[in-house]
């Protein structure tokens, strides 16, 4: 599998986000996008334009896998 590119990763918080809106008085981040969130600020703190899909979490690889296949139809 490819390389997972900051844009990636954000498209991928943002369809998450728009499949399931914030939530509560604090405006909770759905489970996909929050584990997704996590590698994002890594990638922008450390100045990383990519990642494996393998340097991901169990929790980010499944939010990050699911989206793939949503997006791609299957």
């Amino acid at each position: 599998m490819s390389d997972i590119t900051l844009n990636e990763l954000e498209a991928a918080i943002n369809f998450w986000r728009a499949r399931s809106p914030s939530s509560g008085d604090e405006l909770v981040l759905c489970k996909e996008a929050s584990a997704l969130s996590k590698p994002y600020a890594l990638m922008i703190v450390q100045r990383q334009a990519a990642l494996t899909p393998e340097g991901l979490d169990p929790k980010a690889r499944d939010a990050w896998d699911s989206y793939v296949r949503l997006k791609n139809g299957l």
